[in-house]
């Protein structure tokens, strides 16, 4: 059973201790000029890279095996380099602008809209699966390493799982969501909305409202809890010699291969996913349940559930991108038979559970004191 806990409100102004979390909370004020700084620092290797320095890290330059996948699986030092110095100084006067504009009318929306064009290039587009691969693999290396499983050291995992290329991918992913984030500021502050939480005069009535992200937020935790059981189911029966969607001699290759195992991990941390997605819905995600150790009792920080769900968001959705890409849609055997053919809705459903969580459990804001309680003469609402 669900249950529509808040935050407890009080006054909304209980300053933030430390001058990193002050510093987060100010994150409207400074995230525009630090997309402005990730786009010139890699505008800056893209010009290194077309004059030659090692590194390029797609097509030619990336691993072969993931070229095929990639969406710059074509690329060249020799001619894309240049492009990515060129589109650097552009998305860094977009940042500039995005922080310092006071736009109105439809220059407004040009400029919204070309943040976000480049915020999903950055963050959905240009990666691809491997970003959800290395976090899906992270736990293993890092729990498994001193038992002996995988035989290698911390090193050897680290440049397994993620090499430069990877690394690559997941600095593309940060530009993304600093676009993304910059543009959110944009449009708060050209719309006269409170710059630290969003919130206008009488907005607090709608779909952002608690009563209403409670409910969609809800639908949306089950889809995303759902949807990978489909993907799970797949894999655990191939596991088990059940020729679902693949033929016989596939599976032969696969167990022989020994790469059936990370199928069954892959499976086990999808299903695993799903079950914590329940969380942005329920008691415990908000409340520490009582087998936590230490915790039990005491109030989930919202920014933990928050920033991991985003984070796998994020990786599920270029993941998708990737799926959309290979799959041929004019054939339904080939989509039927897919196990990923669902990951899209995966990533949106889970993108959108996390949003709802937000809304629903986010305090008043001590900047404007919009999101309190209205007192009436018969108490609280």
């Amino acid at each position: 059973m669900t249950t529509d806990i808040v935050a407890t409100e009080g006054s909304g102004a209980t300053p933030p201790r430390g001058p990193i979390r002050r510093t987060l909370r100010r994150w409207p004020s400074w995230v525009g000029w630090a997309a402005a700084v990730w786009s010139l620092g890699y505008g800056l290797l893209g010009l290194l890279w077309t004059l030659g320095v090692p590194g390029f890290p797609f097509g030619a330059g990336d691993l072969p095996d993931a070229r095929a996948e990639s969406i710059l699986g074509a690329a060249t030092a020799e001619h894309t380099a240049p492009w990515i110095a060129g589109i650097g100084v552009i998305c860094a006067a977009l940042a500039v602008l995005l922080t310092l504009g006071r736009l109105r009318g439809w220059l407004r929306v040009a400029t919204a809209g070309a943040g976000w064009v480049v915020a999903f290039g950055l963050a959905v587009l240009v990666p691809d699966q491997r970003l959800l691969t290395s976090i899906a693999y992270l736990p293993v290396g890092m729990v498994g390493i001193p038992f002996g499983f995988p035989p290698m050291t911390y090193g050897e995992f680290f440049a397994k799982v993620a090499p430069w290329t990877t690394v690559n991918l997941a600095v593309c992913a940060i530009g993304g969501v600093l676009f993304a984030a910059a543009t959110v500021a944009f449009g708060r502050r050209t719309a006269s909305a409170c710059r630290r939480c969003g919130r206008r005069d009488g907005a607090d009535t709608g779909w952002t409202s608690r009563a209403s992200a409670a409910r969609w937020g809800r639908w949306a935790a089950y889809t995303g809890a759902v949807v990978p059981l489909a993907y799970s189911v797949v894999r655990w029966a191939w596991a088990f010699n059940i020729p679902v969607g693949v033929s016989e001699e596939f599976l032969v290759d696969l167990h022989a291969s020994g790469l059936i195992w990370g199928g069954v991990y892959l499976a086990t941390f999808g299903a695993l996913g799903g079950l914590l997605t329940l969380g942005l819905v329920q008691r415990w995600g908000v409340i520490w349940p009582r087998w936590v150790l230490g915790l039990a009792g005491k109030r989930v920080p919202p920014a933990f559930p928050i920033v991991f769900a985003s984070v796998v968001a994020v990786s599920l959705a270029s993941a998708s991108a990737v799926v959309m890409r290979i799959i041929d849609w004019s054939n339904p055997d080939d989509w039927m038979s897919n196990p990923m053919t669902l990951w899209p809705l995966w990533s949106v459903a889970l993108g959108a559970a996390t949003l709802g969580y937000y809304f629903r459990t986010r305090p008043a804001c001590g900047t404007c004191g919009r999101g309190r309680p209205q007192v009436t003469s018969a108490g609280p609402e």
